[in-house]
């Protein structure tokens, strides 16, 4: 019987398998590295070539961009002017106690989570150690240095005094700014707001009653009729 199947009883002129794997250049350990690396060099070398040249979206405004070295800095700061050439990572914080000599402000947690370091910006409570300087300088900054002095106490400030307010005083000048920002808010406040409203700032020592007591004799010292200040 005859076969007609061309791949028996003769060559196949078609190459195998095999040759043709062979056949196929091959992507060695060594040729990959060499193209990640070229690959690598050359997003490198036009990364700033497209950051120069891309041009800004439509409505977004093309902002300076500062650092990393020190830029000047002018602060309002208890009704003074302050300047210093700061690097932009540098925090209100470090540099009211570093830069100007402002030290009630205490670096305890340095996370934004006790309330220490606790001033006045704008008006508005803060916590000066996640706050930039840079940033800080279009408000007007209080620190408790500016809130009263040892021979005429605001009235705040004697309340802690006369209510033990205080074991440590490490807490005690972000207490102090919190509860001015607070009674600024709620000159007439109800120890359930009290509660509410200084929640954001902790003492280790457990003083939280005295300092409660303390904004309410504040408050009445305060008010319009009693010729607060």
């Amino acid at each position: 019987m005859h076969d007609d199947d061309p791949s028996r009883g003769r060559h196949s002129s078609r190459p195998s398998r095999a040759s043709e794997d062979r056949a196929k250049p091959r992507l060695t350990r060594r040729d990959f590295l060499r193209g990640s690396a070229l690959g690598g060099l050359t997003a490198g070398l036009l990364a700033p070539v497209l950051w120069r040249t891309a041009p800004p979206e439509a409505g977004m405004s093309q902002t300076p961009v500062l650092g990393p070295g020190p830029v000047p800095m002018k602060f309002r700061i208890n009704g003074r002017t302050y300047t210093a050439r700061l690097e932009p990572r540098v925090t209100l914080l470090d540099a009211l106690r570093n830069e100007f000599g402002l030290t009630g402000a205490k670096k305890v947690c340095d996370r934004a989570t006790c309330g220490a370091c606790t001033v006045l910006s704008g008006g508005r409570p803060v916590y000066a150690c996640t706050l930039l300087a840079i940033e800080a300088q279009h408000e007007p900054i209080e620190t408790v240095e500016g809130l009263g002095a040892p021979e005429r106490l605001h009235p705040l400030q004697a309340a802690f005094v006369e209510h033990d307010a205080s074991q440590c005083g490490f807490c005690t000048p972000g207490f102090v700014m919190a509860c001015k920002a607070f009674l600024d808010r709620h000159p007439q406040p109800s120890l359930e707001q009290i509660e509410r409203g200084l929640g954001g700032n902790l003492c280790r020592c457990g003083t939280y009653a005295g300092i409660r007591r303390a904004v309410l004799d504040a408050a009445k010292r305060l008010a319009p009729d009693a010729g607060g200040a």
